[in-house]
């Protein structure tokens, strides 16, 4: 199906031709950052080209926090510590451009390149949510580790919980989804050639949530975009995780009876490791594999009058509606998989006071083009397939056939937090799954992408588990030195200091106990696939 808006310009086929030059050729090397002001590229205003000195990036605007991680995955709120992260940035050449590659469009991008050691290498970054802002913490981290690195508000200014930019217009929906990261990578690589004389010799990708759908959507689309890919916890199949939003909101609250408050999510996450966290052979306090756990919230069920230690009637079946797939209740067919056990600590993220914003806005905004729309009135089996006729070849990025992106030798590594309250976990494994069906099975996949579940791991970093480890590192050694990722150390740190060690397995292999040492030791645990 051909995507809205002109294959040819949204495909990149017209800019890619004219750029060819500029990336194939070492005489436009700039004499300074500054005289980059003057580069001419299609479609593209240069706005700032500037030699940052050491610790004097000024913030651009005023931060508007989001609880992802800014650079995947990370060990903590980077939206509180900017300024740290900035103060010890080497001298970089600073790049802010905007791209019109429609009269609607206004996609904002920056690019920052290290003056000296370059790495000769270039990043991408992701976004979160509905995006609407460039990730300049997440820039500051690339760039320390040497790269040249590029990211972009995806064509629209605002908050990761907004789509009103989509009402009325369709151009900036298909910036939004294919268009902005392609076009970015584009002029980014042409000016990166152009400062240093040279092209990135090696090209990668960074992103969870929505930078993972970007990371599969770059390899199924463009698959000569990139060498590796990170894809965490993605929301490529965009249009039925939106349903999947409201499965929970109205799970809670379409009679309100069934809200369950926030100071019962930690008295039902206590009650789900008892019943189920020694599945795995080792206590914890995080599940291995929560699909093993067959948790009734029924347990939990008030014997006389509510209270903090129990659930009424009403709020055990939103409880069990929360563990349940999203259904078309004519077809009785799957839509989206559910929350898993062991994610309830955040069910506020969808099944709080304030339901499932970023759900709820795809609704009014880009399916319905009505803000007043109430999302009480759902139907999930008319309402799902129209979605999905108006906006999945936009938003989706669900095509298992990645031939085109192996067979230069990409490398996807992709990650998922099996206590993700945003994105279901199984959406991770659908996909893998879908990919082995299509392209021949398990040994000939793995020589190119590995999916990693992390055990206690929330949406993109967080959560009880070891959830800290360096995936680029590994990205890496992957695609320069031909090192699959077998397995990857992941810690726990809590107050500075490591408190356990576990290794991350490549799916559908788990961490397992030899039997012997400390529970806290990565090095007393194998991979292998459970019985």
């Amino acid at each position: 199906m051909a995507l809205k808006g002109g294959p040819m310009k949204l495909l990149g086929v017209i800019p890619a031709a004219m750029l060819g030059i500029v990336l194939n050729s070492p005489v436009f090397a700039a004499a300074t950052c500054e005289s980059l002001s003057s580069l001419s590229l299609p479609e593209t205003t240069m706005i700032i080209a500037q030699t940052v000195a050491p610790g004097q990036f000024a913030w651009p605007h005023d931060f508007v926090g989001w609880k992802g991680c800014l650079f995947q995955p990370c060990p903590g709120p980077l939206e509180n510590e900017p300024a740290d992260v900035f103060k010890s940035l080497p001298t970089f050449c600073r790049i802010a451009a905007t791209l019109k590659p429609t009269s609607d469009s206004d996609i904002k991008i920056e690019i920052w390149m290290p003056v000296s050691r370059w790495n000769g290498k270039f990043m991408g970054l992701g976004n979160g949510g509905w995006s609407g802002k460039i990730s300049y913490a997440a820039m500051g981290v690339a760039l320390a580790r040497g790269y040249a690195v590029a990211s972009t508000n995806t064509g629209h200014d605002g908050s990761e919980d907004d789509a009103s930019f989509a009402l009325g217009h369709p151009e900036k929906l298909i910036d939004f989804g294919p268009r902005a990261v392609h076009e970015m990578i584009l002029k980014a690589k042409a000016i990166v050639t152009a400062y240093y004389g040279n092209a990135p010799k090696r090209s990668y990708w960074n992103g969870c949530s929505t930078g993972g759908r970007q990371a599969l959507m770059e390899a199924q689309r463009f698959p000569a975009d990139f060498d590796g890919a990170i894809a965490g916890a993605p929301a490529n199949y965009m249009t039925h995780l939106m349903a999947q939003g409201l499965w929970i909101a109205l799970a809670v609250h379409k009679d309100e009876t069934s809200y369950i408050p926030p100071t019962k999510y930690s008295f039902i996450h206590n009650a789900v490791l008892e019943a189920c966290d020694v599945l795995d052979g080792v206590k914890d306090g995080v599940l291995e594999e929560p699909t093993r756990c067959k948790f009734d919230p029924k347990v939990l069920e008030c014997k006389g009058a509510d209270g903090p230690g129990c659930l009424t009637a009403a709020q055990v079946e939103g409880a069990r509606k929360i563990y349940t797939p999203t259904t078309n209740p004519r077809t009785k067919e799957q839509i989206f998989p559910p929350l898993e056990p062991g994610s309830e600590l955040d069910w506020d993220a969808k099944a709080g006071p304030q339901p499932a914003s970023v759900a709820i806005s795809y609704w009014r905004f880009v399916v319905f083009k009505d803000p007043n729309w109430d999302y009480k009135t759902f139907n999930f089996d008319s309402d799902v397939a129209l979605g999905d006729r108006i906006a999945e070849d936009i938003l989706n990025a669900t095509n298992p056939d990645l031939k085109a992106f192996f067979g230069h030798g990409g490398k996807l590594l992709q990650y998922h937090g099996w206590s993700d309250p945003m994105i279901s976990p199984r959406n991770s494994i659908n996909y893998y799954q879908s990919v082995l069906d299509t392209m021949g099975g398990t040994s000939k996949v793995n020589e190119s992408y590995r999916l990693f579940m992390v055990p206690g791991m929330e949406h993109c970093g967080f959560g009880d588990g070891p959830g800290e480890f360096d995936p680029l590192t590994m990205l890496e050694e992957w695609v320069e030195k031909g090192k699959a990722p077998d397995r990857i150390i992941a810690s726990r740190i809590r107050g500075g200091k490591t408190e356990r060690t576990r290794p991350l397995c490549p799916y559908p292999q788990v961490a397992t106990y030899r039997g012997t040492g400390s529970r806290d030791d990565a090095a007393n645990f194998s991979c292998s696939v459970p019985k």
